[in-house]
């Protein structure tokens, strides 16, 4: 599908998010087969009053290196920064709107794409003042980074006032996870083949894990992080929505709103919490001093700026429990957390034991069935099967089907933010949440902010370097199951 004229606001566009992600991206597309249509322009706007080149060398500087090199070229980047201006504008001030609506273009057909890399709380004053500066068309559009609010009253409150100046089909809430290559194989691996529905039930699925973890700290986002914490930052939204693709049913077609008919069911039937299952169900968790790598690091409360009786958590754990006949009696354990012992994000679908040993084994010694949806580091499949050991006499041990995409696919793959940004260009709403989801999210997650908020609440501490809290092991073990690192038999 090509991509229409445009002009590109990016907000925030001498940001950390710009720099690394979104301005690596769109020169990704642009230098792309079809690339951008060549009047096709990008407006950073920022508080600080640069120049045009003043901000080019700022790209150069910080923008530039987080694109691999065998895609750069001079002309390439030579013709992508003369895409670029930089507007200076106050987000707060409606005056300095002016400067902006000067700068882009007013012919019919333009379609106007903003997009907001700032904090939450600037999300309506922008969208108001770009309507009070006539800046809003019905060919505009606007991008929302997470967080989406606080709670479910300031998500509802963003929903409310962004819905004002902008219809609902003109929002873009962006999670980038939904972006990756792994997650919409996922969609293909459910829904393009006969292979696993039959299974992909409650007679079959013994459990769903899905792992978020980090190696790395907070680094330079104490600011932000304290205020947020691992279930706002990461569990609210990558993860419940990683749980709606593996859980929903199949959709009538892969239009936006079908697809996000089916994920809103299923938060929906998301089991809700109440006191005791709250303490029996959720696990919050705080790093302390350990290694990583061999190399000593210091606990979350002794990071730079941070607060010495920070409660903040930094890992969570959560059994969650979908009330449909597909899913009843499965159990989905979600778990997120930084200083873990490796960085990596996957899906592992569990399936049930056999129910007789016809070999000298017991059952016990069996690995049951899994299929692994690796997202990060190295995007792909594997499917764990029992398998005769080679020689004399008849004994099984577990062995993989692999399926790496990057072998098997030798297209290069786009980034999350290249794949999510083209789908913005082209007006294309399907990895995209809708207000209703939003808020169907916050409303399940609600009841543990709530219990946390409680005076004599603490998280428990896990060593850096580790797979968390002892408590979390504990979660899944009532359930008479383990991790899948724990489970994984010593070769």
């Amino acid at each position: 599908m090509a991509i229409n004229d445009f002009d590109f606001v990016l907000f925030g566009g001498g940001g950390d998010l710009a720099m690394r992600k979104l301005i690596p991206a769109l020169y990704m597309l642009a230098r792309s087969k079809g690339g951008f249509p060549p009047s096709a322009r990008i407006v950073s706007v920022g508080r600080h009053p640069f120049s045009k080149e003043e901000y080019i060398a700022m790209l150069d500087e910080q923008a530039k290196c987080h694109i691999a090199p065998e895609c750069l070229s001079k002309e390439a980047w030579s013709a992508f920064c003369d895409r670029i201006s930089y507007v200076s504008v106050d987000a707060t001030d409606p005056g300095t709107y002016a400067a902006l609506k000067e700068d882009m273009r007013s012919e019919p057909g333009i379609s106007r794409v903003y997009y907001l890399a700032t904090p939450p709380a600037l999300f309506s004053v922008i969208c108001q003042n770009l309507k009070q500066a006539g800046l809003v068309t019905p060919e505009s559009r606007v991008v929302l980074e997470k967080p989406l609010g606080r709670d479910l009253a300031s998500a509802r409150q963003i929903n409310a006032e962004v819905g004002k100046v902008f219809e609902e089909k003109q929002i873009f809430r962006i999670d980038h996870y939904l972006g990756k290559e792994a997650v919409q194989n996922l969609l293909a691996l459910r829904f393009g083949n006969i292979l696993f529905e039959p299974l992909w039930r409650r007679e079959w699925i013994s459990d769903v894990q899905i792992t978020i973890a980090e190696e790395l700290g907070v680094g330079n986002r104490m600011g932000y992080y304290e205020t947020s914490g691992a279930l706002r930052d990461m569990l609210q939204n990558h993860l419940l929505q990683l749980l709606c693709i593996v859980a929903m049913e199949p959709p009538v077609d892969s239009t936006p709103d079908a697809v996000r008919d089916e994920k809103l069911k299923v938060l929906r039937a998301l089991r809700r919490f109440t006191p005791n299952t709250l303490v029996q169900n959720v696990v919050r968790g705080q790093y302390r001093s350990g290694h990583v790598h061999g190399e000593p690091v210091p606990a979350y409360r002794r990071e730079p700026d941070a607060n010495p009786q920070s409660r903040t958590e930094t890992f969570v754990a959560v059994k969650a429990e979908i009330d449909t006949w597909r899913w009843s009696g499965v159990p989905f354990f979600l778990r997120t957390g930084k200083r873990m012992a490796d960085s990596l994000a996957e899906i592992v679908v569990r399936f049930k034991s056999i129910p007789h040993s016809i070999f000298a084994q017991p059952i016990s010694s069996f690995q049951p069935n899994s299929l692994v949806i690796r997202l990060q580091p190295d995007e792909g499949l594997s499917l764990s099967l029992m398998a005769k050991m080679p020689g004399d006499g008849m004994r099984l041990r577990p062995a993989d089907l692999g399926l790496d995409f990057r072998e098997t696919f030798k297209k290069p793959r786009m980034e999350a933010y290249e794949r999510l940004l083209m789908d913005v260009l082209r007006n294309q709403l399907t990895l995209f949440m809708r207000s209703d989801e939003l808020e169907a999210a916050w409303e399940w997650v609600e009841p543990i902010l709530e219990f946390w908020d409680q005076e004599d609440n603490e998280p428990v501490f896990y060593s850096a370097g580790s797979w968390g809290p002892g408590a979390a092991s504990a979660l899944i073990g009532r359930d008479g199951l383990q991790w899948r690192e724990e489970a994984l038999p010593e070769m």
